[in-house]
């Protein structure tokens, strides 16, 4: 279980054919098992993207690999992320049911669908940890595992990530027209210079003892740095 920090790519791919965390891993282990129909990508099981921080399970052995795919596959892995979003969902707990599909007209984009129409079915549960003053601190759990499930469920929501640039979070989303507020706002953005989605509790079976175990991390200095401040804001 690795602990990828935020800006680090996963994988090797167009403009990101070094320092990737599977650089990493063919550097330090040799003959990594690759699951089919994801060949050149050692050891890995899933993935998370640059920006995102947090948790990853990679398998060393072919028993490892089947066994994780399988957990995978029928939804038993534990997912837990934290997130900042903009605004307060009007439920403080739910989920979100929208199918997901990578838009046409742009590829590094996804859009979400209603249920049973265009793309694969995704499903997240979320709940409200904490109302920080036009921010809200988010658990998300994943029942599936799509290419920018929780972003875009949470746009889709009306509560796109704090400083998601993708998604359109990187602007003022909410709040005053006051100017000390947006300076305010745009100084969270340097403390926090990316999308504020960190993967931080990952359960799964053990594939050789078959006991269950679960790893949980902390969030990274730049997330909780911003949360601090926008609590200090807020008490303001």
């Amino acid at each position: 279980v690795v602990n990828k920090p935020a800006g680090m790519v996963v994988h090797p791919a167009h403009e990101n054919w070094e320092g990737t965390l599977v650089n990493a891993l063919v550097y330090h282990f040799k003959n990594l098992p690759e699951m089919e129909g994801n060949e050149g990508r050692p050891g890995l099981v899933h993935r998370i993207d640059k920006e995102t921080s947090g948790l990853l399970v990679i398998a060393k052995t072919n028993k490892a690999m089947d066994s994780l795919a399988k957990q995978f596959k029928n939804h038993s892995i534990e997912r837990k992320y934290q997130a900042l979003i903009w605004g307060t969902p009007k439920e403080v707990e739910g989920t979100i049911n929208v199918n997901l599909r990578r838009s046409l007209k742009d590829r590094r984009i996804v859009e979400g669908y209603a249920e049973n129409t265009l793309g694969k079915k995704a499903i997240t549960h979320y709940k409200v940890l904490e109302n920080i003053h036009y921010l809200s601190l988010i658990e998300c759990e994943l029942e599936t595992g799509r290419t920018h499930q929780i972003r875009v469920h949470m746009k889709y929501l009306g509560h796109t990530l704090f400083n998601d640039e993708r998604y359109g979070g990187n602007m003022i989303l909410k709040g005053t027209t006051f100017t000390k507020y947006k300076q305010f706002v745009y100084n969270c953005f340097k403390i926090l210079p990316r999308q504020a989605l960190h993967a931080k509790t990952l359960g799964f079976t053990h594939p050789k003892s078959g006991k269950f175990l679960e790893f949980d991390s902390k969030l990274p200095n730049d997330f909780s740095s911003c949360i601090d401040k926008w609590e200090n804001y807020s008490s303001n």
